[in-house]
């Protein structure tokens, strides 16, 4: 289902879905009072989903859709309009799963990138599990009846930690706005952070971010040295990599698993540079990115986190972790902060 107040836009994007085979369209709605109406009937796999709509916005509408009918939501947004990035950011925060670009025209030199860009966000995301939030723009929670810890590595942290590296893919906004959240302004470490999304919408996220959280959140810089408290996030088009000199480094090499930023590239740099003094944590997202890396970081006696599947959005790249015994904890997400904050007390193991 479409939910987009233009005409234009409504339209195009009816025609970038009908363009590919493994999508219908069972419905294409202007505002989200006929979206709350619609959805019951059409009941769709998947709902592409405008911000900007008269009426109860797009942030309201994935609201009311995740307390009533839970269903993957794609927002699909304008990256250059600071008002629209921050209400998908909160609408990433209420239940949608990810967001895409607005459509340009067909004769447009990136419509062929765009349009695709959007059917392959719709195919994924229809096959994502999604859970009812009550109350409305609640955070998800851990199961009461979760395991609070389930495995344990044999290969402690031998030093105090020194830098947390942390990353995710889908459902990781939310997971971030609630691990960070939970840290202090004073918070002594830097924190390296990769988050898969679109490079048009990092500026955003991390503005976003740093409104929501107690610690600074800036994107990464070529030789920053990194400071405590703040956060630094991998821009969309560039791995983030911390040198051996202790100073942050952007590099252009190609995709790592698919991913440019990717988790893996990330951790193993920490694990080089920090070795035993690194901390990772790798939170909900599809996919296996992060868990060869944050092995690495398992290897070279860095304490390493992964999310437990109770809490996790989509359990892919902690599930990738667990499976290579790369994760020292696995935890839901709420204990995580607590475990990060117990690694920084002189005396407590990891």
């Amino acid at each position: 289902m479409l939910v987009e107040d233009s005409l234009v836009v409504r339209q195009l994007l009816a025609h970038i879905v009908s363009r590919d085979p493994r999508l219908a369209l069972v419905a294409a709605v202007d505002s989200g009072e006929e979206a709350l109406r619609e959805i019951h009937r059409v009941q769709p796999d998947v709902i592409s989903m405008d911000i900007r709509l008269p009426g109860i916005d797009g942030l309201e509408t994935t609201r009311r859709i995740m307390a009533e009918r839970p269903t993957p939501i794609v927002v699909v947004a304008d990256a250059i309009e600071d008002s629209s990035l921050k209400i998908s950011m909160n609408a990433l925060r209420a239940g949608a799963l990810s967001v895409v670009e607005k459509p340009v025209g067909t004769g447009h030199r990136a419509y062929e990138a765009i349009a695709d860009q959007i059917c392959t966000q719709l195919r994924i995301m229809s096959q994502v599990p999604v859970i009812r939030r009550r109350p409305i723009g609640a955070e998800r929670l851990a199961r009461s009846d979760a395991p609070r810890e389930e495995f344990r590595g044999t290969i402690p942290a031998t030093q105090a930690p020194s830098v947390l590296a942390v990353a995710a893919s889908t459902g990781g906004p939310p997971a971030f706005a609630k691990l960070l959240g939970a840290l202090p302004a004073d918070f002594a470490l830097p924190v390296l952070l990769v988050q898969h999304m679109g490079a048009a919408f990092m500026e955003g996220f991390a503005d976003w971010l740093n409104g929501v959280v107690p610690l600074t959140v800036v994107i990464a810089r070529e030789g920053v040295r990194p400071q405590g408290g703040h956060v630094y996030v991998a821009p969309g088009d560039r791995h983030l990599t911390l040198g051996p000199g202790g100073l942050l480094a952007l590099v252009d090499e190609p995709p790592v698993g698919g991913q440019r930023p990717s988790a893996t590239v990330l951790f193993r740099s920490v694990a080089r540079a920090a070795g035993p003094r690194g901390l990772g944590v790798l939170l909900t997202g599809m996919g296996e990115d992060g868990a060869a890396g944050l092995l690495d970081m398992h290897v070279a006696g860095a304490a390493t986190i992964a999310e437990h599947e109770s809490s996790a959005v989509v359990y892919g790249m902690p599930a990738a972790a667990v499976r290579l015994r790369a994760a020292g904890h696995v935890l839901p997400l709420d204990l995580i902060a607590p475990r990060i904050l117990r690694a920084l007390q002189p005396g407590l193991a990891p």
